[in-house]
């Protein structure tokens, strides 16, 4: 009967699935091919996220994602930003006590091979995050991307190592804490700098502008000797990648916490009280 049921949900899996990409791709049951042309508002959007000869309607940055989320739609970026901040702050107040400080055993971990395959994958993934947020504002990618990928250097440490392997190093929750309070001081100052910048010279000026707009001639330069920075989007790019790093790097941490301490800490915290 199992082995019935099983056939079954494969068969059905298979059948989803290739009805699925028939309707997408070949357009049956009832759906229609995509447009070959891009639509109107993609074409809008195209148009002027790099467009020099048009810079008052321009991002003038030319990876177009990246573009769309710090400058089109900035507002909203900011409020996730400000989402995942208080849901980890939400964490640590949870665990808030609760400290795991004990030395490093070198016994602790893994293989002696798996811990010298980190030692030397850990300094390309800090590469590779670092290329994905320096350069999102030109390529796909952006400062949430190159944090989530730095994070994975302290959960493959953490891992490999153990959490008392990080606090040996100086990384811990507190620390990690205070990078992420400062990724997000980065996105609240560059958030305001062009604003900032027109009010003290007289001009009229927008929160989380970007480029000249409108009735509003400043902006932050689009380019420095020759090469192209997109004005704000390289400052949000550095600032969220910190703090998305620093953030999940908290939550790793966190989770590595034994269940007895955790359990001793808040049975302790209940008879104080009591």
């Amino acid at each position: 009967m199992r082995r019935i049921l099983h056939v079954v949900i494969i068969s059905s899996v298979i059948a989803f699935t290739v009805l699925a990409a028939y309707a997408l791709c070949v357009g049956g049951l009832g759906y229609e091919l995509p447009p070959i042309e891009p639509r109107t508002l993609a074409k809008i959007y195209l148009s002027t996220t790099f467009n020099p000869s048009l810079r008052i309607l321009s991002a003038m940055a030319p990876e177009a994602v990246t573009a769309i989320v710090w400058d089109y739609r900035g507002l909203d970026t900011v409020f996730e930003t400000t989402v995942l901040y208080l849901a980890i702050i939400a964490s640590i107040a949870i665990m808030r006590g609760i400290e795991h400080h004990e030395p490093y055993d070198e016994k602790k971990g893994m293989s002696i091979i798996g811990k010298t395959a980190t030692k030397i994958i850990v300094p390309f993934i800090v590469g590779v995050a670092g290329a994905i947020a320096l350069h999102g504002h030109l390529t796909p990618g952006g400062g949430f991307q190159g944090g989530a990928t730095a994070a994975v250097a302290p959960l493959l440490v953490l891992v490999i190592f153990s959490v008392y392997f990080l606090e040996g190093i100086g990384l811990t929750k507190n620390r990690a804490l205070v990078l992420r309070s400062t990724g997000l001081l980065g996105v609240g100052i560059t958030s305001f700098i062009v604003f900032m910048i027109a009010l003290i010279k007289g001009f009229n000026a927008f929160i989380l502008q970007n480029q000249p707009k409108p009735y509003s001639p400043i902006g932050l330069p689009y380019a420095f000797n020759g090469n192209i920075i997109g004005g704000t989007l390289l400052l949000f790019n550095i600032s969220e990648m910190l703090a998305v790093a620093a953030g999940f790097t908290i939550l790793f941490i966190l989770l590595a916490i034994p269940e007895e301490k955790v359990k001793k800490v808040i049975s302790s915290q209940g008879e104080s009280h009591g």
